[in-house]
């Protein structure tokens, strides 16, 4: 067995905030973790999809992201896109 090349081994404190919100076309459980790691932009984990994607404000306005990150309707990822401006 050849030893284990690591690129990075660290812990970080984080900030999380869990979230649940009903909108007009699904249900959203989140989590957002806050990190000095991502240059400003947080994590969310979708809980039910199983499903995370780096945000930041730029990624809300670029087409498609959130759909393509999440496997959503336009529909659905209004709503998202809608409530992480909030916080965002």
């Amino acid at each position: 067995m050849s030893e284990r090349f690591y690129l990075y081994d660290e812990i970080e404190e984080t900030r999380t905030r869990f979230v649940s919100f009903m909108g007009e076309h699904q249900r959203f459980d989140l989590a957002v973790v806050t990190s000095s790691r991502y240059y400003g932009k947080q994590l969310v984990l979708d809980i039910q999809s199983s499903r995370f994607a780096i945000v930041g404000p730029d990624d809300l306005e670029e087409p498609g992201y959130l759909e393509h990150a999440y496997n959503l309707t336009v529909e659905e990822a209004e709503e998202l896109r809608s409530f992480l401006h909030e916080i965002i």
